[in-house]
């Protein structure tokens, strides 16, 4: 089976600075053959002509010949070929952030008028957002880096194109968080446990989290924890197999509470062994642990320069950037 499966070929696009050649070297360490801005008309040919293995291409304003519209029609025809398995990554983040980065790094802008740095730059982001907006449309991830550390862009990447022989469905991705941080922005179904009783109201218990079997059993004490659990699963086990079907490659759920510690994670871990046990691949992640442990060095600084993104005009929070995915049938709407 092997030898017949569709060849993935992932474009990658965005905006300036959001990430774009950091996402390609990911790609390129999981073994994909990579190549950045080819001009349009050679690239259809890159594609076709290619070896066997997975092919990834960088391609935004930078790219001789960019024309937006071009580009999707080359989507419609390569997403004909029933050897190639393809999908449109989109690197995004936040305009005061893509403003920071460039400040940091002291790089210009590609559309900035004149080349110019400063307050300049913001115009070229404004320029290149309206540019690639169609792409945003049209693409099938959308990875928004405003504040995602390399280690989590790296994960993420890895989970969605890591190369798993025969392996077939979708992978899920169940994250714990606190509401106050706000909410992850690549989930694609959000749960607030905030109506669960609160560990960190008893003394004896605010030190542990929702590993320890105290604040498991202090939980599960709450009335209203095994009607919500099973409404819970009774939802997602039906669901989860709809969205494989629809052909969606990655599915992000996550469950929140005040400070991402004992509710949040007893829920998440619960969830992911009971997904686990239906066959899903899972991956499990505690944001808040995993924020508390970080240095200021590791967050996303896009040093890698230009990479499009549609600065400040990102998906709905509770749709994840990261997550968003649509059947390669209906995509682009122009196909």
């Amino acid at each position: 089976m092997t030898g017949t499966r569709p060849r993935p070929v992932v474009l990658v696009t965005g905006l300036s600075g959001a990430g774009k050649s950091s996402i390609l070297r990911m790609l390129e360490d999981l073994g994909f053959e990579t190549v950045d801005n080819p001009p349009l008309s050679v690239l259809e040919e890159i594609v076709r002509e290619g070896g066997g293995g997975p092919i990834a291409a960088g391609v935004d304003a930078r790219t001789r010949g960019f024309d937006p519209a071009e580009l999707l029609a080359l989507l419609c025809r390569l997403r004909q070929m029933p050897s190639i398995a393809l999908q449109l990554v989109f690197a995004t983040a936040e305009e005061g952030v893509l403003l920071r980065r460039y400040s940091e790094t002291r790089r210009r802008h590609p559309l900035a008028p004149g080349g110019s740095l400063g307050a300049r730059v913001s115009d070229g982001i404004a320029r290149e957002a309206a540019l690639v907006a169609p792409l945003l449309d049209a693409a099938d991830v959308v990875i928004d880096t405003s504040d995602l550390p390399l280690p989590d862009l790296r994960r993420q990447v890895e989970q969605r194109f890591r190369d798993n022989g025969d392996a077939l469905g979708m992978a899920v991705a169940v994250i714990s968080f606190a509401f106050p941080r706000g909410l992850p922005r690549e989930a694609d179904l959000v749960f607030d446990l905030r109506f669960l009783r609160n560990p960190h109201y008893d003394p004896a218990l605010r030190h542990l989290t929702g590993r320890d079997p105290e604040v498991a059993a202090f939980i599960q004490e709450d009335s209203g924890f095994g009607p919500f659990w099973q409404r819970m699963t009774a939802l997602l086990d039906p669901l989860l197999p709809r969205y494989a079907a629809e052909g969606k490659k990655y599915l992000t759920i996550a469950l929140g509470c005040t400070g991402g510690k004992h509710r949040s994670v007893l829920l998440a871990e619960m969830l992911a062994a009971h997904l686990g046990s239906q066959g899903w691949r899972v991956d499990l992640t505690h944001r808040e642990a995993a924020l508390s442990e970080r240095s200021p060095k590791d967050h996303m600084r896009a040093e890698d320069g230009p990479t499009p993104s549609r600065a400040g005009i990102g998906p709905d929070p509770l749709i994840s950037p990261a997550g968003r995915e649509a059947p390669s049938s209906c995509k682009p709407p122009e196909c």
